[in-house]
């Protein structure tokens, strides 16, 4: 009878600082290989993306698409029980927001209870790095100490950036933290920014009923994501009547009585009601003994890490929208869990970015995986693409979208997936056959030969995959 060795990892003390996704979730995964774990947050479970960002903005952007979907019944032949207009809906904004808080304190509420069930110690309070096995520890009850540890994951996340000359107040000048105090719906939003978090909030106040003007110094909307995607949304955008200012910079903004004066780069001036700042993030890394310990920085105060999560100094890992990753929810639990699995000798596969599936949460939405069009355009001998537009679709029909296509990019000659773009209503679910096609190196035949649902939407992404095939001989 032979028995099985089992690493003793119960003497393995793991400290984490911060809770969000990437601290959290590294917790998880160390509790269940056996180390004691003690994870360091000041304020609630979750982090920012449950508190602040990711989980109040997307709940914000749900109430937008069902009050959407409610005003634009006359299109399916909806009408009131008198035979008249059906009744618009109206938004009640001291409520939704309430609602809101309350949807992301209690997923705080479900982290904590299942941190606590995985035997995770909380600690409430900041932390800071003595060295690369010391961190002091001060808990908002006043109480100091310093914990020494074998493996340490900071994972501080991040705040949005503020500029001189367009000091939030909180008021009328708000970053997107600060925009659940609102008890009345802006009459006039300004949004400067047009990356993912601005065309999000643009998009869903606008829903709403907002006047929106989105101010963008780039060329389009969502520089970043693919160009046949970011023009769909900005066409979708002023066909509603949304106010999109392209390639102007705003260079201050400043209250007025009762709202606020934006000053753009042209010499242009917007009033408006209020005003939301949305020009990207500074990560939480200053104060925290990253100099101390001798942690690698970069100029922008990123931790530079590597594949598996690791610092420049052994045994201190990092995660999250504290390093200069992709600053994604789902990015940060992987490096979490992946910063975990090396630590404690797990087996583990460094971190694939370019697997990594992403959702702009606009109407219409836009999902990517895998390789862009950028890509493409390099590699245009290699690579082939198909795009399928939506309002072909017989389910799409039926739900009345006549925005959003399907892209797929695949491998010259042995028609393996390399990547996709879906535009449409939950582009964020329809995503899913790609990036498994992409991770799992399926061919569009493959995919092409899956059977899906008549009628449905992901009918559209087979449609795609068998424009791609190429008679075998």
């Amino acid at each position: 009878m032979s028995v099985k060795n089992v690493l003793d990892r119960s003497h393995h003390r793991v400290v984490i600082i911060g809770g969000g996704p990437g601290g959290y979730e590294a917790a998880l995964v160390g509790a269940q290989l056996g180390a004691d774990v003690m994870l360091v947050e000041q304020n609630r479970c979750g982090g920012s993306a449950v508190l602040t960002d990711v989980v109040p903005s997307k709940s914000l952007i749900a109430t937008a698409e069902v009050m959407g979907t409610i005003n634009g019944a006359g299109r399916f032949g909806l009408s009131g029980g008198d035979g008249g207009e059906a009744s618009a809906v109206v938004p009640d904004l001291a409520a939704l927001n309430e609602r809101i808080l309350g949807l992301a304190n209690a997923q705080a509420d479900d982290i904590r209870d299942g941190l606590t069930r995985a035997g995770v110690k909380l600690v409430h309070g900041t932390a800071s790095l003595v060295d690369r096995s010391t961190v002091h520890v001060v808990e908002n009850s006043g109480t100091e100490y310093d914990l020494a540890a074998d493996t340490v994951l900071v994972a501080v996340g991040a705040h949005p950036r503020e500029l001189p000359t367009a000091t939030p107040d909180g008021e009328r000048i708000l970053t997107w933290t600060q925009l659940y105090d609102l008890d009345e719906l802006p009459p006039h939003l300004v949004v400067v920014g047009s990356g993912v978090t601005g065309a999000e909030f643009a998009s869903a106040y606008h829903a709403l009923g907002s006047e929106v003007t989105l101010v963008s110094s780039r060329d389009r909307v969502l520089p970043g994501e693919d160009e046949d995607a970011a023009e769909v949304l900005e066409t979708a955008f002023r066909a509603r009547g949304m106010n999109v200012l392209s390639r102007t910079r705003a260079e201050s903004v400043v209250r007025e009585d009762d709202g606020v004066a934006v000053t753009l780069a042209d010499g242009r001036i917007v009033r408006a009601t209020h005003c939301l700042m949305a020009v990207g993030s500074v990560p939480n890394t200053d104060g925290i003994g990253l100099e101390e310990a001798g942690l690698a920085v970069e100029d922008s105060g990123h931790i530079v890490v590597d594949g598996v999560s690791r610092t420049s100094v052994p045994g201190v890992y990092a995660a999250g929208d504290c390093t200069a990753v992709l600053p994604l929810a789902s990015v940060a639990a992987m490096q979490g869990r992946i910063a975990m699995f090396h630590a404690l000798g797990d087996a583990v596969f460094p971190l694939r970015l370019r697997n990594v599936a992403s959702n702009v949460f606009t109407a219409p939405e836009i999902a990517t995986v895998g390789f862009t069009q950028a890509d493409f355009r390099e590699n245009a001998s290699e690579v082939e693409t198909v795009t399928q537009p939506l309002h072909t679709n017989a389910r799409a029909k039926m739900l009345g979208i006549t925005e959003g296509f399907v892209k797929i990019f695949c491998r010259r000659g042995s028609g393996s997936v390399l990547g996709g773009v879906v535009v449409g209503p939950r582009a964020s679910e329809l995503i899913l056959p790609l990036t498994m096609a992409v991770e799992n190196r399926l061919t569009v035949d493959q995919l092409a030969q899956s059977f899906v649902v008549y009628p449905s939407l992901t009918g559209s992404i087979a449609e795609a995959a068998r424009k791609l095939h190429r008679h075998q001989a």
